[in-house]
């Protein structure tokens, strides 16, 4: 392929995870099912909470959101490398891959958001019950929501407006299984200090500060669930947030490995095997956390499965 700008650029190619051909069918496998659990996982809690009247509560809100974005994540990166796969074709046009880009950035801003919402929700329930419905009222949480989405778009937009300036190469083969941001830019001949500058500062914006809100906000509870003297009250705020803490653990935990793994390694691939981490793995076990975690999502979905059966 001849170099030139984005306009002359026709395709780029996705090395993926092997290019060993023995093991496509396993990685076929081995993603469509992962897929497949991830997408009615989530969609079974975005269904029971919708169903059950007991989880029309700011939390579950969150909880639905959530959900909805992980189905999202994982369909934007999947089933492309499930078609490339079947196909034999690596390939994905210079707009897929932009568009992938794009909403690979967008929905883990949202995940970050909404765990960063989500422990707020929970400080305010634990160390304010008595105005937990005063604080945490519909027209709060619909504009927590808003401004979650809303950061995501700009912030991704942002990106992706810098990105369109770029020239790159005759080279233009990505080392990876979707297209990621930094991928993308070490095959650019023109300058990208703009775009790696942006990178580290919404890095700092948009991962520090907001796990530094859960922090706080955790410490806030754990001061609060001490002062408890009921052991019954002690129990029931460990089960609502062992769930949330479950989650934000993994997803920073991954998103933490992805980058020291990319920092003490040359190897793209070693890269690619981290970054399955937290754009698959991750949104496929958050609805087991939570179902196995929270009694009250685990009824909610008993509820919904047996008048699912009873219609049958």
């Amino acid at each position: 392929m001849e170099a030139g700008n984005q306009t002359g650029i026709l395709e780029f190619i996705l090395l993926g995870l092997s290019g060993d051909p023995e093991l496509q069918p396993f990685i076929f496998g081995l993603f469509l099912s992962m897929y497949l659990v991830t997408v009615l996982g989530n969609l079974l809690i975005i269904l029971a909470i919708c169903s059950d009247p007991h989880l029309h509560t700011p939390m579950y809100f969150f909880l639905s959101n959530l959900s909805l974005v992980d189905i999202c994540f994982s369909t934007v990166i999947v089933p492309k490398m499930l078609v490339n796969i079947h196909t034999e074709n690596k390939a994905i046009s210079y707009m897929d891959c932009l568009t992938q880009v794009y909403f690979s950035m967008f929905f883990p801003i949202l995940d970050t958001l909404l765990l960063t919402v989500m422990a707020y929700d929970r400080f305010v329930a634990i160390c304010h019950p008595l105005h937990y419905t005063v604080i945490m009222n519909p027209r709060l949480c619909g504009l927590l929501v808003f401004v979650t989405w809303f950061i995501g778009v700009m912030t991704s937009l942002l990106h992706i407006s810098l990105m369109m300036h770029l020239n790159f190469c005759s080279n233009l083969e990505i080392p990876h299984f979707f297209c990621e941001l930094t991928q993308v830019l070490k095959l650019a001949c023109s300058d990208t200090f703009l775009n790696s500058t942006l990178i580290y500062f919404m890095t700092g914006v948009l991962g520090v500060f907001p796990l530094v809100g859960i922090l706080f906000s955790y410490s806030q509870i754990a001061s609060s669930i001490r002062k408890m003297s009921s052991s019954g009250g002690k129990q029931k705020a460990f089960s609502t947030c062992g769930s949330h803490l479950s989650v934000v653990s993994l997803f920073y935990g991954t998103g933490v490995g992805v980058h020291f793994t990319s920092a003490v390694t040359h190897s793209p691939q070693k890269v690619s095997v981290a970054s399955v981490m937290y754009t698959v793995v991750t949104p496929m076990l958050n609805p087991f956390i939570y179902s196995l975690r929270n009694k009250d999502v685990k009824g909610a979905l008993g509820r919904l499965l047996s008048r699912a059966t009873s219609c049958l």
